[in-house]
């Protein structure tokens, strides 16, 4: 007997409920963790989430290849099924999450499905994201309160479970901070008022509250990361700086853990705090990533639209694992695995993709680019430069499909555009690019804290941000630190040592020797001096073994996402 269009709506329903059920309960763990400090689970938690969606997905795709056998790829049931999806989606606060919910079971179940405005929800909730004033999700502070009254009410309404440090001090810290920033500019009034969102934001050893404050006729944010260290939970700074708060929700950063509801009131009330963020980048830093996934989509067909450049090859030095192309006015790059790879490169495409999904499960600590991936993604033929045609041709021919003036790409991935480090080195003045080689070396090191090692760490392989920030963002040698073996360079004593073409000592495939980094890291001579002294750590092995030694201990190395001179204790560690 066939399956009926309801009762395989009625699954898709099911599946995306479990889903949110399943999402709900990690990110419940999160307060609990946090109040145990058990930073592993954590971890292992945060990951487990980040596998859900895929991990349901696939499921549900493999029943119905089995329920629909040669009419998986029937227009007319599918349309019937949406029909009846819609009907049960509809009024569910996350509604939006269900429409791409339902488009992910269809590209999967669909043979050859790529994207259908009249089977999918191509275009339905953009405006979905505006943030209600009269909200229950929010605590309010009338000005009338009095700033200490307030300051302590709000560390009331956010109590973590477990004794504060020196609660008293952390008041003072807030309060002092609040004077210094705010009452300097602004007297506040009786239309003086704040807001914060009552849902905390966890990732890693931090806890993050949310809110702003409507003072001098416009509305001013703030975020109070909380620590929990061994002496109770404290207060670890007051952030007013925009660019901070921004950082906090980059692309750089993992997922956070944060109990939403209704996630367009939470991504509502986000955007009037962190004004200058894409709604999709939100949706990605509240730990829905594929729906961040299907509006950055739909931000690109508005972009198709509403422009004309074409598509050509990226700027910097030619990859030699992946093919990346852009445009001028995108601040986007694509990026394809080749289909073949030149000596010394012996991995296959899938141990590329590998690397790329372990990049998406691990901890990013501001240092590597998010991803999104793409299957069957169409462009404009027209748009398609003929110098890009020519490389994409040359270099990944197998993932080109050429249909209906459309250049359909098997399989991809989109990054943020960054100015490639190499490339911003040859050109900056010398005060910048010192600021630039500082970074690029913290970048490294931070990196190893979180386990990993880049592997190739030539600057080719950074970009900058917009905030001249330098990322990693070529993940094809990237191993865990702890697998790595970091190693002093024997000396050559012999004749025949000192003059031997080729190394007269065995070396394993996972030996490091840090010594030799200094040869190639950096060229500039204005800049060279400064970063060996700078960095001097990153050429000795056993500083790298030190590392590998406290990540082998259990220990979560916390990487602190806004500086340090502006934490209330400095010295106080997690």
């Amino acid at each position: 007997m066939p399956h009926s269009p309801q009762s395989l709506a009625k699954r898709i329903f099911d599946g995306f409920e479990s889903y949110i059920r399943s999402f709900n309960t990690y990110t419940r763990l999160a307060p609990k963790y946090f109040r145990e400090r058990n930073w592993q689970n954590m971890q292992i938690n945060h990951r487990q989430r980040l596998r859900l969606y895929k991990d349901l997905l696939f499921q549900l795709a493999d029943e119905f290849h089995e329920k629909l056998g040669e009419t998986a790829s029937d227009r007319g049931i599918w349309s019937s099924i949406r029909k009846d999806y819609q009907s049960m989606i509809l009024g569910r606060p996350d509604v939006e999450l269900a429409e791409t919910f339902f488009n992910s079971v269809i590209r999967k179940a669909f043979p050859g499905m790529s994207v259908d405005a009249e089977l999918m929800y191509l275009t339905e909730g953009h405006e979905s994201c505006e943030w209600s004033r009269d909200s229950d999700m929010i605590h309010v502070y009338p000005s009338q309160m009095g700033l200490e009254p307030i300051i302590r009410k709000i560390l009331d309404d956010f109590d973590m479970g477990v004794p504060y440090m020196n609660k008293e001090q952390d008041i003072q810290f807030l309060i002092q901070s609040v004077k210094d920033v705010i009452l300097t500019r602004y007297n506040p009034g009786p239309e003086t008022t704040t807001e914060i969102l009552k849902s905390v934001f966890y990732r890693n050893k931090a806890a993050y509250l949310i809110g702003r404050t409507f003072v001098g006729e416009k509305w001013m944010p703030f975020i109070i990361p909380m620590l929990h260290g061994e002496k109770g939970v404290f207060v670890d700074t007051l952030i007013f700086d925009r660019q901070i708060m921004s950082h906090l929700f980059s692309f750089t950063r993992s997922y956070f853990m944060v109990e939403a509801d209704v996630p367009s009131q939470v991504v509502g009330f986000l955007s009037s705090v962190i004004s200058h963020k894409k709604t999709h980048e939100l949706y990605n830093a509240i730990g829905f990533n594929k729906h961040g996934k299907t509006l950055f989509y739909r931000d690109f067909l508005d972009y198709i639209n509403q422009s004309s450049d074409e598509f050509i090859p990226a700027p910097g030095v030619k990859g030699m694992v992946m093919t990346v192309f852009t445009s001028h006015s995108l601040d986007v790059v694509f990026k394809l695995v080749k289909d073949h790879f030149e000596p010394p490169k012996s991995m296959t495409r899938q141990e590329v993709r590998e690397k790329y999904k372990l990049v998406s499960l691990h901890d990013r600590v501001g240092r590597m680019a998010d991803t999104h991936e793409f299957e069957y993604f169409h462009l404009p033929l027209d748009r398609i430069s003929s110098e890009l045609m020519k490389e994409l041709r040359n270099t990944c021919n197998s993932l080109l499909k050429i249909e209906n003036n459309e250049l359909i790409i098997k399989h991809l991935y989109t990054e943020r555009k960054m100015i490639p480090l190499n490339l911003y080195l040859d050109d900056c003045t010398t005060e910048e690019g010192l600021e630039a080689a500082e970074d690029y070396g913290r970048a490294i090191l931070q990196l190893a804290q979180a386990n990993i090692f880049p592997g190739d760490m030539m600057t080719k392989n950074f970009g900058l941000t917009r905030q001249k920030r330098v990322i990693f963002y070529d993940y094809d040698e990237i191993e865990f630190l702890t697998d790595m073996n970091f190693r002093v360079k024997p000396k050559a004593e012999t004749y025949e040592q000192i003059y031997a073409s080729e190394p007269w000592y065995d070396i394993a495939k996972n030996d490091v020797f840090p010594e030799d980094f200094r040869r190639w890291m950096i060229g500039r001579e204005d800049l060279k001096e400064h970063f060996l002294k700078y960095h001097k750590n990153l050429f000795d092995p056993l500083h790298w073994q030190k590392i590998q030694k406290r990540i082998k201990s259990g220990e979560l190395i916390h990487a602190f996402p806004y500086p340090e001179e502006i934490r209330f204790r400095p010295h106080e560690r997690v």
